[in-house]
């Protein structure tokens, strides 16, 4: 009976998740979660169906170990939108052209849906035994974040998802570090704290400025300090971590893409993003509301920020709200996942290293660290993609993934499944 490899595996799965239309809103995750159990069960992989409502279903699956520290492979089904008038093939059409799988969520995060599933079956047919459970765990509603996916899971099915370690998204990226490669590895991530600005004034004609007291143009004269100010540098062990690694401690003498990880690192940030004044173009507004995107490093409180923020901004008439607070966790450098990862990029790249950072974004692994006190990595390795043209590509037109990165991406799965307790 004919065998088919890993690569093709990993790719033919692929193709049929990226033809699932799985764009949240609305999600629809359910089509890629019975996708992912046929093929697992196929596999002789036991799987069970989680979902709040029938159509936003959750996939877990679970390979039994020896007794040993158990491993979540976590991932999530649903994409941002397309619009397939910017793209040159159908977003939906998973098509293999010249080496590289084309659709929505190839990079974000489908092609590590479909390693982490193969990597799985491809294990269980072989009869491998793991020191601790391995726990496949492909989750809906990450995009958005509604309650239905792994925070849904984390407080309704907790037994079904707990794991000593976690591998997810937000990493893997290879950069070139003082002429020595180097994979990054997400080893934490920023709080989402968004806070809204709501700039007082008085109201009137607008024709006759000068009996008034423009709400607007009093939030622009604000927008304008946010924009002038440097945050105060907090050096975390990640931070510190890369730091060493880079030579420097001044992100000026770096090139762009090392600058762009680095930063984020270094304070909060704040991003004006969305401002509302009047509805009349003939009335001065009394209001003006000016909502910032900020995200504040892990440990930071939002005291210790809106303190910070406020001696900025100054005296003037305006109310400060945070609007939440979500994420903002870390999980420790030395460990045994670390020291998984770091082996499998040793004999991938003889003197490559390993190196931490503070995510900018969101990922699920906060839930997972909240909940569980799980250690949390976010690691899938890319060496065919630039990793410039992949950040340009996340939620972009045209994103794809080379299958040399995504059997890349599998290999390194089965590998961490295979090492960590032994």
């Amino acid at each position: 009976m004919a065998t088919i490899s890993v690569r093709d595996e990993a790719t033919e799965l692929l193709q049929g998740l990226l033809r699932a239309n799985t764009v949240n809103p609305p999600g629809n995750e359910t089509i890629a979660a019975e996708l992912l159990r046929a093929y697992l069960e196929g596999a002789g992989v036991q799987c069970e169906l989680y979902a709040r409502v029938p159509e936003r279903a959750n996939v877990v699956a679970r390979l039994p170990g020896r007794g040993g520290p158990s491993l979540a492979l976590i991932s999530h089904t649903d994409t941002v939108r397309a619009d397939a008038e910017e793209w040159t093939l159908d977003p939906w059409s998973g098509e293999l052209r010249d080496g590289e799988i084309w659709g929505r969520g190839a990079l974000d995060m489908k092609s590590h849906v479909a390693a982490a599933a193969v990597a799985v079956a491809t294990l269980a047919r072989e009869g491998f035994v793991p020191a601790g459970d391995v726990i496949f765990v492909a989750s809906a509603d990450e995009e958005v974040g509604e309650d239905y996916g792994l925070s849904w899971l984390c407080a309704n099915h907790p037994d079904a998802i707990r794991a000593d370690y976690c591998v997810n998204e937000g990493g893997g990226d290879r950069l070139v570090i003082r002429g020595r490669p180097a994979y990054l590895c997400g080893t934490a991530e920023k709080m989402s704290s968004p806070f809204l600005l709501r700039v007082h004034g008085r109201s009137g004609h607008a024709s006759m400025p000068g009996i008034a007291d423009n709400a607007l143009v009093r939030a622009a004269r604000l927008i304008e300090r946010l924009a002038d100010y440097t945050p105060t540098p907090r050096i975390l062990p990640e931070a510190e971590a890369f730091l060493r690694l880079v030579g420097t401690s001044d992100p000026a003498d770096l090139d762009a893409p090392l600058r762009a990880v680095v930063e984020p690192m270094l304070s909060h940030s704040i991003s004006p993003t969305i401002i509302e004044a009047s509805k009349q173009r003939n009335v001065i507004p009394a209001l003006c509301d000016l909502v910032c995107d900020c995200r504040l490093l892990p440990g930071e409180t939002q005291e210790e920020a809106e303190a910070e923020i406020r001696a900025v901004l100054g005296e003037d008439d305006y109310d400060f709200i945070w609007l939440e607070g979500v994420g903002g966790t870390a999980s420790p450098l030395d460990t045994p996942l670390w020291h998984a990862i770091e082996s499998f990029v040793a004999a991938l790249e003889p003197g490559a290293a390993l190196a931490p950072f503070v995510n900018a974004g969101f990922t699920d692994s906060h839930f997972m660290r909240t909940a569980f006190g799980t250690v949390c990595y976010g690691f899938f390795p890319m060496r065919a993609m630039d990793s410039e043209v992949a950040a340009a590509l996340i939620h972009s037109a045209d994103e794809r993934i080379p299958v040399d990165d995504l059997e890349l991406g599998t290999r390194f799965l089965m590998h961490v499944a295979r090492t960590l307790g032994e």
